[in-house]
């Protein structure tokens, strides 16, 4: 598509000429004075704007200072027929990108400045794009963890986003596997193109097949009409591919042949077609165990495997699960519209010694549980799920974690977040969850004001 690009001008000669000008290079639009401009400007979006200094009314340095303070602002190149190194650092100051003196105006020149304009403007913007997600919490901001081994896990993920290499992501069912796919996406160079992901035990073989690949009208019974596989619709992005341990020996086949050529073709066509899809697998199985009882083919797994990350069970991370929580409360409790902010503390203490089998995945549903059956403002033992409350009486927090206790988990959160904010008390407390007020008393029950 043309970029769009209004011209301000109350001479008609002036501006019509500009229109036929620049029209083959640009969806061209046209105004007489700055309220029309304007009129225009917040109905449309526009990539430029190339307006005289002298209009009826609002002078065009006005006009400037309006249009940049739009939420998607045009570049903005202020024409003039009284030229002066005053004006021009004027207009600079009203946020004018360029500036030109008419009487000197040639087309070719003022198309270069143009295209020059737009070009810095979608690097800054892409700049920026990617500042947002490297300046968020390790770019993964949707993902929650203060413990040694999930920093591991995050700063591996940092390092492989931006390649091409597949990963395969290892770990238990519930420990947030397809949530790290999502953040590789994320912070790759691919985040503006299709996540897709497949579940590959949910289908039976055959249709797995189809579903990956697609297939052509005819291909087999009930297939009525052609289907757009999943490798074509992630063309350009990432394909998730989860629980790949239980695909079968033919579809490894295929897999394989992706992997190394990235061609393929739909169930019942012989027409090879190709696809840019960086392939991200997971997976609750050793796979290494299935290769050698002959399950799953050896080239394959290292194939997939050129980066492998071992996602930790969240009962090996007992000091993420009060972070955790808290995120799931907050959560819930404006999805439900209830004022539950807090946990009482022999509630927290449970939910740290309790193992927690179905990993965040559970303490999720949990977190959902308690909130709905809450009936004040903190979470207390009574409205934890009865599973979870027999399961931590049962296990003892010296046969579970060592000596680990509510008391080490949260000195350990809010020493760590006030190291990482530099002691600001304010940005801690926001970083683990609480208010100001709740983060004092905690420093103080803990002694450590002084920090």
């Amino acid at each position: 598509m043309k970029p769009t690009l209004l011209i301000v001008d109350d001479e008609k000669t002036s501006r019509e000429g500009l229109r036929a000008a620049l029209e083959e290079r640009y969806d061209v639009y046209a105004a007489a004075d700055a309220a029309a401009a304007m009129s225009l400007l917040e109905r449309e979006n526009f990539d430029a704007m190339l307006t005289d200094f002298r209009l009826p009314g609002e002078d065009g340095m006005k006009l400037v200072a309006r249009a940049k303070s739009l939420s998607k602002p045009p570049i903005c190149v202020l024409m003039t027929a009284y030229g002066s190194e005053e004006l021009a650092v004027d207009a600079m100051k009203h946020g004018a990108d360029d500036y030109i003196a008419k009487g000197r105006l040639q087309i070719d020149e003022l198309e270069m400045r143009i295209a020059r304009l737009l070009r810095s403007q979608k690097l800054e913007a892409e700049n920026v794009s990617l500042r947002r997600q490297l300046d968020s919490k390790f770019g993964l901001e949707n993902i929650v963890g203060q413990s040694a081994s999930m920093k591991r896990v995050l700063e591996v993920i940092q390092q492989v986003a931006p390649t091409r290499a597949s990963v395969l992501l290892m770990g238990e069912s519930g420990s947030g596997k397809e949530l790290m796919a999502k953040a590789i996406h994320q912070l790759s160079l691919r985040a503006g193109r299709p996540f897709v992901a497949v579940h590959c035990a949910a289908l039976a073989p055959t249709l797995l097949e189809s579903e990956l690949f697609g297939h052509e009208k005819g291909a087999f019974t009930g297939a009525h009409e052609r289907r757009i596989g999943r490798f074509e619709q992630a063309d350009g992005g990432t394909l998730f591919l989860d629980e790949i341990g239980e695909i079968d020996a033919a579809l490894q086949i295929k897999l394989l042949r992706f992997l190394g050529e990235r061609s393929f073709e739909r169930v019942g066509s012989n027409k090879t077609l190709l696809a840019d899809v960086r392939l991200v697998a997971a997976t609750n199985k050793n796979l290494e165990e299935r290769v050698k009882a002959g399950a799953f083919r050896e080239d394959l797994f290292f194939r997939l495997r050129v980066v492998e990350i071992a996602l930790p069970p969240l009962r090996e991370r007992p000091e993420d699960v009060p972070l955790l929580a808290r995120r799931f409360l907050l959560e819930f409790s404006r999805e439900n519209n209830k004022p539950v902010n807090d946990f009482t503390a022999d509630a927290l203490e449970w939910l740290i010694r309790y193992s927690w089998p179905g990993n965040v995945r559970e303490l999720r549903a949990a977190m959902e549980h308690a909130v709905v059956m809450c009936r004040g403002e903190k979470i207390s033992m009574r409205d934890l799920p009865r599973h979870v409350s027999v399961g931590a009486r049962s296990e003892a927090p010296a046969q579970q974690h060592g000596d680990w206790t509510i008391k080490d988990a949260e000195k350990q959160l809010i020493t760590r977040a006030l190291k990482e904010t530099g002691g600001n008390r304010t940005l801690a407390a926001k970083k683990i969850g609480v208010s100001r007020r709740t983060f004092h008393r905690k420093l103080h029950a803990y002694r450590l004001e002084g920090f």
